[in-house]
């Protein structure tokens, strides 16, 4: 079943998916930097972060991301380990979902993408882009691409939500940007749950 997902369409349907990932890219930049300055900045990169907040009703209980690549041990949410430059070829870090093996104890999951280290910024680079697959029957096809806005200050971009609907799993588009304090792991869970 192919979808295509917008924010303005709000949530779509996922039966018939069995497994999605949601992937960020991004590619690193000198900033205003020129000459060799710039060029260690990019070689340098930028490291940002993309987690998966699982919830239990509105309680966030378990992450992906940063050193949490399985957190339910089963592989049913797996995240692909965290990349720090920016320099990876496609998707720089990857949430790979399995729903069949997701426990009924988890009603969502909320994909958030953060310059969440100290010293890291969407303002150090370029390209920032979010995707989402249908990885169904083992092959990758990008239902949407998801661009934050270059205006602004925010270090936090919510992406999407997976819910449960019933016995089946909805995806909604949520695209919200806004600032939390890096370094800050409660700061970033509340930010995914607003």
């Amino acid at each position: 079943m192919a979808i295509t997902l917008t924010k303005e369409d709000g949530a779509a349907d996922l039966t018939g998916i069995t497994h999605m990932s949601v992937g960020v890219s991004w590619d690193p930049s000198a900033g205003a930097s020129g000459g060799i300055l710039g060029r260690a900045r990019r070689k340098k990169g930028v490291d940002l972060d993309l987690i998966a907040v699982l919830l239990q009703g509105a309680e966030p209980v378990r992450f992906a991301g940063l050193d949490s690549l399985d957190p339910l041990g089963n592989g049913s949410v797996k995240h692909s380990g965290d990349e720090q430059t920016g320099a990876a070829e496609g998707d720089d870090e990857t949430v790979h979902v399995t729903f069949a093996d997701v426990p009924a104890a988890i009603t969502s999951i909320v994909f958030i993408a953060a310059a969440f280290k100290r010293g890291s910024s969407f303002d150090k680079a370029n390209n920032v882009s979010f995707k989402i697959y249908d990885a169904t029957g083992g092959s990758s096809s990008q239902v949407a691409d998801i661009w934050p806005s270059l205006l602004g200050t925010d270090n936090a971009n919510a992406i999407c939500r997976a819910f449960r609907n019933g016995g089946s799993w909805q995806l909604e588009v949520i695209n919200r940007v806004g600032k939390i304090k890096q370094g800050d792991r409660p700061a970033l869970i509340r930010f995914a749950v607003q």
